[in-house]
Order: C-alpha cells, then structure tokens, then sequence
C-alpha cells in the first residue's frame, strides 16, 4: 500500500499504482480529487505524451502548485498509465 499525503490531508493511497520511472502513479479511483485543483501547466515526454497537472488544495486554498501529474492522453508505449495520477515526492510525503 502506498500513501501520499499534504499538510496530513490523503492525496492518494492505493495497493494498485504502476511503478515507472522510480514514480508511483495511481488510479483514479484511488484519488481525492477534492483535495487537487486542475493547474495549466502542460508538459510533454517523448514516450508517454502531454501531461496534465494539479495543484494541492486544501480548505480551499492552493497550498502547493504543480503537486501532482497526470495524463490524460498517452502514447501507445505509456497506455498502461493513462489517467493515472503521480505525485512529486519533493512536494509530498509517502507513506
């Protein structure tokens, strides 16, 4: 079971994530998206395609920009993590 957490809030916890590139990345279903507001920041891997990013929030307020990736699209070569969400683990604590 992995756990990711900010400011002691959930962000994640999940005995399913897909380990790539040393990151843990979770399925949707294991998310609180209610702690996580959609950021505009978009960056692009050669391999897996254009990623998505959140921002932490809690109570409300933007605690942490950029906290967690995703996305939403993939290459063929990354399919098996499309949607799937992937924290910083500078930004966060795992558990």
């Amino acid at each position: 079971m992995v756990k990711v957490t900010l400011n002691g809030t959930v962000l994640a916890d999940s005995d399913k994530t897909v380990q790539v590139e040393g990151n843990h990345y979770f399925p949707p279903e294991s998310v609180n998206t209610a702690a996580l507001t959609p950021s505009s920041t978009h960056t692009t891997c050669p391999w897996k395609g254009v990623a998505s990013y959140y921002d932490g929030t809690i109570g409300g307020k933007t605690v942490v920009n950029d906290v967690a990736w995703y996305y939403p699209e993939t290459k063929e070569a990354a399919n098996n993590i499309k949607g799937y969400v992937a924290f910083y683990k500078n930004k966060v604590k795992f558990e």
